[in-house]
C-alpha cells in the first residue's frame, strides 16, 4: 500500500490548498482501557483533512506497549502499528488513556515521553492522558486538562498540579484535551493553525459539527443548567458549598456570605431543588467519594476525610444508602 492509499481517501467534497511538502506527523500511544470516542475524534479530522485536499497533510501511526493490540474502555481491541519503545517519533505524540487511568503509564513510558519533550517534540494527552504527562514531570507550571470526571482523583494523586476545566489546552509544546469530542476540537484547532480557517471549517462540516469550541470553553454545562435554575442566590449558595466539600458543613457561614438567613437558604433549596442544604452537601460529598474510590488507590478512611466526613462509619453508611454498595466493595469492584 502506498502512502497515498493509506492516508488519502477519495471523496466528493474538495478544498484547494497549496501543495504541502512536509506533512504533520502524529503518533497515538494507546494505553489499556483508552477511550475510543476520544481516539476516533482525534484521528478522523486528520483523515478528513487529507481527503478534502487530496494531499497527505497528516501522517499518523498507532503505538502500544510491545506493539500488541489494546482493548479500549468498551472492550474492543485495536491493532497497532508497533511498539513505542525504542522509537523516536517526529511531530506530535499523543497519549490516549481513559477509565481507571492511575498506574496505566509505566515508568519506562514516562521516561520516553520526557525524553521526547526535551528533544523538542510536541507531546499531549487525550481524555486522561494527563496522568502519563504528570508522571513524566512535564505538567509542572503549565496549563493542562483532562476529563472532568477524573479531576478529583487526579488532584488527590498530584496535589501540586492544578488541571484547568477547559475543553483543551495548548502550551509550551504540551497539548491536552478533556476527551470525547473535545479531541475533535483540539484537532480542529491544529488544522486551523497549520492549514487555515477554510479547511478547518470544511472538516467541521464533514464531521457534522456545527460549532468549534474554543480552548477556554468549559467542559460541562454551567451550574445554572445543572440545577435547572437561574436564581442568583441559590447558585451562589451551591457554589459556596461545592468549594468547601472538605470542610465542616456550616450553613451559618453560607448564610452570612450571602447576606441571608438560614431559613431563607433552606427555603430556596426546598423550592427549587426539592431537598435540604444538608442533603445537597451530602450528595456532593458522596459523588466526590465515589470518584476518588473509582480513580485512585486511596483507602476508604482517606476518602472519608477528603470528603469532609468526621468518621469513616458515617461515610460508609451514607455511601451504602445512596449507591447500594459499601465503599470498600465499590473500590474493589472488578479487581
Amino acid at each position: 500500500m502506498t502512502d497515498a492509499q493509506k492516508y488519502v481517501a477519495k471523496g466528493v467534497a474538495h478544498v484547494v490548498l497549496p501543495a504541502v511538502t512536509e506533512p504533520v506527523a502524529v503518533s497515538f500511544v494507546l494505553l489499556p482501557k483508552f477511550t475510543m470516542l476520544a481516539f476516533s475524534s482525534a484521528i478522523e479530522p486528520l483523515r478528513i483533512a487529507n481527503q478534502l485536499t487530496g494531499q497527505i497533510l497528516f501522517r499518523w501511526q498507532v503505538l502500544s506497549e510491545g506493539g500488541l493490540p489494546v482493548a479500549c474502555s468498551n472492550g474492543v481491541p485495536v491493532v497497532t502499528d508497533g511498539d513505542w519503545a525504542g522509537t523516536t517519533p517526529e511531530g506530535i505524540v499523543l497519549i490516549c488513556s481513559g477509565v481507571e487511568p492511575e498506574g496505566k503509564a509505566s515508568p519506562a513510558l514516562s521516561d520516553w515521553l520526557r525524553g521526547l519533550w526535551r528533544r523538542g517534540r510536541v507531546v499531549g494527552g487525550l481524555c486522561t492522558g494527563a496522568y502519563a504527562l504528570a508522571r513524566a514531570g512535564i505538567l509542572k507550571g503549565r496549563r493542562f486538562t483532562l476529563h472532568w470526571e477524573n479531576i478529583e482523583g487526579f488532584s488527590e494523586t498530584y496535589p501540586d498540579l492544578q488541571p484547568a476545566r477547559q475543553v483543551f489546552t495548548i502550551e509550551d509544546r504540551v497539548m491536552t484535551c478533556a476527551g470525547g469530542v473535545a479531541a475533535a476540537d483540539l484537532m480542529l484547532k491544529l488544522i486551523h493553525d497549520r492549514f487555515g480557517a477554510r479547511l478547518s471549517q470544511e472538516v467541521m462540516n464533514m464531521c457534522l459539527l456545527t460549532q468549534r469550541r474554543q480552548e477556554e470553553d468549559h467542559q460541562t454545562t454551567s451550574l445554572a443548567a445543572r440545577l435547572g435554575t437561574r436564581h442568583d442566590k441559590l447558585l451562589q449558595a451551591a457554589a459556596f458549598m461545592e468549594a468547601r466539600i472538605e470542610e465542616e458543613f456550616d450553613l451559618d457561614a453560607c448564610a452570612a456570605h450571602l447576606a441571608l438567613s438560614r431559613r431563607q437558604i433552606e427555603r430556596l433549596f426546598n423550592r427549587y431543588l426539592g431537598l435540604t442544604p444538608v442533603r445537597y452537601m451530602n450528595d456532593l460529598r458522596l459523588a466526590r467519594g465515589r470518584a476518588l474510590l473509582a480513580e485512585t488507590d486511596m483507602k476508604v478512611t482517606e476518602v472519608a476525610v477528603a470528603c469532609g466526613y468526621a468518621s469513616t462509619s458515617h461515610f460508609s453508611k451514607s455511601f451504602r444508602s445512596k449507591y447500594g454498595v459499601s465503599p470498600y466493595r465499590f473500590s474493589h469492584f472488578g479487581g
